[in-house]
């Protein structure tokens, strides 16, 4: 996986916040899921650069960059990015938290947004409400408050194939890569640490005012509720339209990286 050297930093208001920067052309940023970091794009990164910039940043909090010490907001990170770099307006491709993130920049700064790709996500104050997932965010509640993070890890791993299948049925590989940054990340922040960060609210409400084309890319064997809000998020922006990965679940840029790829590379095409 890559390491430290291939990032970059931009000095934030609070600490400093990591990021790849590589090719160039129209720019894409890549937004990763909870826990994990920009690695969770390692195979997507040299595809898009080929015709593109790609900016993959660790969110705050995340991999390489530094824990908030006061309130913040992850779209307002990546704005400050944006803007220090003089960069955009870009595609935000977003993989569950990623995708919240997406959606909630398209909408506080739309003018740093081209297009959104939300991955296994919709909005960023969606509920869960599948029995399953909810299950799991409990178990991650209840190891994260005990300390026992081979069981919080244990938990955050189940989500990998999700309800339908097992961590046998996945590629031994994923689950490591996956686990590797899940632990560097735990490894920065304590238990009962604050959470500074300010979650939006409403934001099924303001989803009518994203104007720009939007892309749902969900994998076949994701739980039933966040198929059914991807859905819903692309009937009801102006320009919205979705992809199924058969036969992947939460990471499917992980299950299925070519496709994945030939999915947004297309998507890119259109724009």
């Amino acid at each position: 996986m890559n390491a430290a050297s291939d990032l970059r930093f931009f000095t934030s208001s609070d600490g400093d916040l990591a990021y790849r920067d590589t090719g160039s052309g129209d720019l894409v940023v890549l937004l990763h899921s909870g826990f994990v970091d920009h690695r969770l794009y390692d195979a997507q990164i040299p595809a898009l650069a080929a015709d593109h910039r790609v900016i993959a940043p660790d969110v705050r909090g995340h991999g390489f960059s530094a824990n908030a010490t006061e309130r913040f907001r992850w779209a307002d990170d990546l704005a400050g990015l944006l803007r220090h770099l003089d960069a955009g307006p870009a595609v935000l491709v977003g993989l569950s938290m990623g995708g919240g993130i997406a959606t909630d920049t398209a909408l506080e700064h739309p003018e740093l947004v081209r297009a959104v790709v939300a991955c296994g996500a919709a909005t960023s104050d969606f509920e869960y409400t599948d029995p399953w997932y909810r299950g799991i965010q409990a178990e991650y509640a209840r190891t994260l408050a005990a300390g026992d993070l081979d069981g919080w890890l244990a938990a955050f791993l189940r989500v990998v194939p999700g309800p339908a299948r097992t961590a046998d049925d996945i590629d031994p590989g994923i689950l490591r890569r996956l686990g590797e940054m899940a632990l560097h990340t735990m490894s920065k922040h304590s238990p009962g640490e604050p959470d500074l960060r300010t979650p939006m609210t409403d934001t099924w409400a303001r989803v009518p005012e994203i104007d720009v084309p939007v892309l749902a890319v969900n994998g076949s064997l994701e739980p039933d509720d966040l198929t059914g809000a991807a859905e819903r998020l692309v009937r009801t922006v102006r320009d919205g339209r979705s992809v199924t990965v058969d036969g992947a679940g939460h990471y499917t840029n992980l299950e299925r990286p070519e496709e994945f790829n030939k999915i947004l590379l297309d998507f890119l095409r259109t724009l």
